[in-house]
């Protein structure tokens, strides 16, 4: 599949890498996404009109973020907050309660079902990315009605993206024979995307949602059990992830180790998950690969 999103250098530190050239045709309006996935799916959006810049860059893991005084200082200046919701910022909330009141802060998840538990990594599946575009059109159409139409035509444009990308995926997933395909994670984040396209995940390292958790001998204990008997290939990891609880696993079994996975992040521009539908299509290269 063709990604046909281009990607520049944009002209301040604290613009992602990931969004595309922009020369703004509305001046004023200031739009701040939380995490630089959704900045480039609110870029994809705004077009031309708005440059979207991202609170986080590249290769920082949302979970290990805090925010500085300068970072408060942006949130406070912004107009318009894009988040994803579901609890997946709540390094967000101090800074949030000083903000001015004229700060429009947007769920970009609004209207998608949380995976299990409350599971905010909804991105993991394309389809739910339609929701998530049409909430950021909803959303910087009514903060610039002027943009109405610009945004209705791009959401339209990128959401047709969208639905090919989700097409190549179940064409590569059709790869892997459906009894391979079998997953142990590092932890929660690609059960939405199990979900959408038929695999199973068989066990989690870190059975938490803080990376800073680790497992009692006992389910590491459990999972070798797991890994054995359902003869899974490969523990699969995101970038930012410590892997050696993972390589302890692997050294007491013959499971793989993929750790190239971008999930909570983009790249940097020019890497491989430069923008959503890079990350998409690398990430399920890696897999489909691994479990063949």
């Amino acid at each position: 599949m063709q990604t046909r999103l281009l990607l520049a250098s944009v002209t301040t530190a604290v613009l992602t890498a990931c969004a595309p050239a922009v020369s703004p045709t509305s001046e004023g309006l200031r739009v701040l996404a939380a995490e630089t996935f959704l900045a480039d799916i609110a870029q994809n959006v705004a077009g031309n009109r708005l440059a979207v810049d991202s609170l986080l860059t590249p290769g920082v893991d949302p979970h290990e973020f805090q925010p500085t005084p300068q970072d408060a200082i942006r949130i406070a200046q912004a107009d318009v907050l894009l988040i994803n919701g579901l609890g997946y910022e709540s390094w967000l909330e101090k800074s949030l309660e000083a903000s001015s009141g004229g700060l429009r802060v947007v769920e970009a998840s609004a209207g998608v079902a949380a995976g299990p538990g409350g599971n905010p990594h909804l991105w993991m599946n394309p389809r739910n990315v339609i929701r998530y575009t049409e909430n950021t059109r909803a959303a910087l159409s009514e903060a610039d009605p002027d943009g109405s139409s610009v945004y209705a035509a791009n959401t339209d444009a990128y959401i047709a993206e969208l639905r090919e990308l989700d097409s190549w995926i179940r064409a590569q997933v059709e790869r892997v024979p459906p009894d391979q395909r079998i997953m142990i994670t590092n932890h929660h984040a690609l059960e939405s995307f199990a979900e959408a396209y038929g695999f199973e995940i068989a066990g989690v390292v870190i059975p938490s949602s803080s990376s800073g958790a680790a497992p009692s001998a006992q389910q590491m204990a459990e999972l070798i059990g797991i890994i054995e008997s359902r003869e899974v290939q490969a523990i699969f990891m995101d970038v930012n992830e410590n892997p050696d609880l993972a390589q302890q696993l692997a050294s007491e079994s013959r499971v793989r180790v993929v750790t190239g996975l971008y999930v909570e992040t983009l790249s940097e521009a020019g890497g491989p998950a430069a923008t959503y539908i890079d990350m998409m299509e690398h990430d399920v290269g890696l897999i489909v690969d691994s479990l063949q």
